[in-house]
């Protein structure tokens, strides 16, 4: 682990290659697990927000979910979520004619209908970031159904650090990226990565 500003960095960040691969996992990650996405709180607002320019891509159940408990719920550990479909399906997702699963909100985000691209915690997986007070942590999250994008992100030697920059400047801001990336030359120098 190292520190950069106020957020403890694993090294697994700058040591492990990453690339996400639609074509093989379709979206895996949307639909896989116990819980919804993890959310801040200033999140749900926004979502609730956008509700009207994606509510026609949900799904019927998807928005019977939404109806009855809203957009995020409480989970087990006592997190903030979004709501699930079925125990599994996040209430966001929606198909392309291949299968395909993507977010309704990066979507509608992407076509230019709203301001809000997604959950912090969807743009930033395969990272996940723990909060310890006074100080943050990320560190990657390793789960069998991203094999297809470990194998990509190591031929295409793509760093994880490097793979989300655009999600990391969101959350942390561009002048913590600028000493990430020379936290990372640090580190090659010294030869931990």
């Amino acid at each position: 682990m190292i520190q950069v500003g106020d957020v403890v960095v694993s090294l697994d960040i700058f040591r492990e290659k990453f690339l996400c691969d639609l074509d093989k996992c379709h979206g895996a990650c949307c639909v896989e697990g116990d819980a919804g996405a993890p959310l801040e709180l200033n999140e749900v607002t926004q979502i609730e927000k956008a509700l009207p320019q994606i509510w026609d891509d949900l799904s019927l159940k998807a928005r019977g979910v939404i109806n009855k408990q809203g957009v995020s719920y409480v989970d087990e550990e006592g997190d903030m979520v979004t709501s699930i479909v079925n125990g599994k399906d996040c209430v966001f997702t929606c198909y392309d004619d291949k299968g395909c699963c993507f977010c309704a909100l990066e979507k509608a985000y992407r076509a230019g209908k709203i301001m809000f691209c997604k959950p912090i915690s969807c743009y930033l997986y395969p990272i996940r970031i723990k909060d310890f007070g006074k100080v943050k942590g990320i560190n990657y999250n390793r789960w069998d159904i991203c094999k297809s994008a470990v194998i990509k992100g190591e031929q295409a030697n793509l760093p994880i650090y490097k793979f989300l920059k655009d999600p990391l400047v969101r959350k942390f801001g561009a002048e913590w990226y600028r000493e990430l990336e020379l936290t990372a030359e640090e580190l090659k120098k010294a030869g931990y990565i």
